[in-house]
């Protein structure tokens, strides 16, 4: 039976259940609440869920109880992230031993809750061919496609190197027809002379080594979808025979005289400021125009932190695809270092350093200390390094309350109210977790 999308949330306390369920359909996640052990159950004999998000204390059984009941009758079980009060960690800590996905510890991050969502379920709106990223500026991204892939206008993909242009590109002609021909050059790789022959063919002889005639990336694109990447590299002699290829829609090959009309959707890339290349000489004013009817920016991994762990995960699966295993996880403190590291290289380089680590670990988890083939990044201004899942969920704990703190100008009621405790559980918690005002400044 194939699995379905959808969220089973075990939580018998309405308020929380509330706030849940109305995240879950903000972001896309169809889902099933239920607030007793029981109902769960049958629910869960009954049908596949994508993964179970469950409150260890229920007012029938605890978590563990039901978990343990599923063990039993050898079910292929979905993953199940457990919701646990600090009391309850050691049972939290012995379900991850026997199966569970992870837990999550009350009051929660419930923007980190959704990030491990996305690593394991596609919401029910994602495209066939997988979402964009489940950051805002992403969404607003994958929402525009649509209204694009309707129309004929030409569209220019900027930002960094790595940040994953092409995938925007190839999201975009997916929506125009998956069958037609997706064509992907990268202008800056070829000399201007390979370049014109790459772009528009050549016929039989008309250079040496010119054997055959060769059609060019334009003549493969007939009827879909090309993307120059890193135009703005492009030379300017080759900008004015793209210029009039693309007022003309047709070509002629290089030793050729007979134009040839094509019928393109253009997408360019580049990581250059395009207008600043414009002022300088570089690129012809009335090409930017030509082609930048429509600009999509897309922006670095450290400007969207929500789209770190989910891409990091399909990359993983991409990986151990690739060698025929099963993907490794990451530990809770890996997945700490991985949103704190601003990579320079964005997804290019997340790619390279899960693939080293992959290569490095045991097979099954990938750890914080794997992560990086240099000095890692400290989870946090106090340790380098998580001892143990204990030090760091209390770390995690400590940097919220004092973020909370700096927030509030370190008045207590305020970030008590923030944070939806008492006053009294929040001096507890600056008392346990050795909290003082002044030695916890960035």
């Amino acid at each position: 039976m194939q699995t379905q999308r959808k969220i089973c949330l075990i939580e018998d306390d309405d308020i929380m259940g509330e706030s849940l369920a109305d995240r879950f359909d903000l972001e896309g996640f169809s889902h099933d609440w239920h607030r007793t052990g029981a109902a769960a159950l049958t629910a869960l004999r009954l049908r596949d869920y994508a993964l179970v998000i469950s409150d260890i204390r229920l007012p029938d059984m605890t978590g563990d109880v039901l978990f343990e009941q599923l063990l039993t009758e050898q079910r292929s079980l979905p993953p199940f992230i457990f919701i646990t009060g600090h009391g309850d960690i050691d049972t939290a800590v012995r379900l991850l031993k026997r199966g569970a996905q992870d837990y999550i510890t009350k009051p929660f991050d419930l923007d980190a809750l959704i990030d491990k969502i996305h690593g394991i379920v596609a919401p029910e709106d994602a495209s066939g061919t997988g979402s964009l990223g489940c950051s805002p500026v992403m969404r607003q991204i994958e929402a525009m496609l649509p209204r694009l892939a309707a129309s004929a206008a030409s569209v220019l993909i900027t930002g960094e190197s790595g940040v994953g242009k092409e995938r925007v590109a190839q999201a975009l002609h997916q929506l125009t027809g998956a069958d037609k021909p997706f064509i992907a050059v990268n202008c800056g790789a070829l000399t201007e002379s390979l370049l014109e022959a790459e772009l528009f063919g050549y016929e039989k002889g008309a250079f040496t080594g010119a054997v055959r005639t060769k059609k060019g990336v334009f003549e493969q694109a007939h009827g879909g979808t090309l993307l120059l990447d890193e135009i703005g590299d492009m030379p300017l002699s080759m900008q004015v025979k793209l210029l009039r290829a693309l007022q003309e829609r047709c070509i002629v090959r290089v030793g050729g005289e007979t134009p040839i009309p094509v019928d393109i959707r253009l997408v360019c890339a580049t990581h250059q400021v395009l207008q600043e290349a414009v002022i300088r000489g570089d690129f012809r004013e009335d090409l930017y125009y030509r082609i930048n009817v429509v600009e999509l920016r897309i922006p670095p991994l450290r400007e969207r932190s929500e789209d770190i762990l989910p891409i990091a995960q399909h990359l993983l699966a991409e990986i151990a695809d690739a060698s025929g295993k099963p993907p490794p996880g990451l530990t809770p403190a890996a997945e700490h270092a991985i949103k704190a590291y601003r990579w320079p290289g964005n997804i290019r380089e997340l790619k390279n350093t899960l693939e080293r680590a992959s290569l490095m670990s045991d097979g099954r988890s990938i750890s914080h200390d794997i992560l990086f083939d240099r000095p890692a990044p400290p989870l946090s201004g106090q340790l380098d390094m998580a001892g143990s899942l204990r030090d760091y969920l209390n770390e995690c704990e400590r940097d919220f309350i004092v973020h909370a703190l700096d927030g509030c100008q370190w008045q207590i009621q305020c970030c008590a109210d923030s944070l939806g405790i008492s006053r009294k559980n929040l001096w507890e918690k600056m008392r346990k977790l050795e909290i003082v005002k002044g030695s916890d400044a960035d």
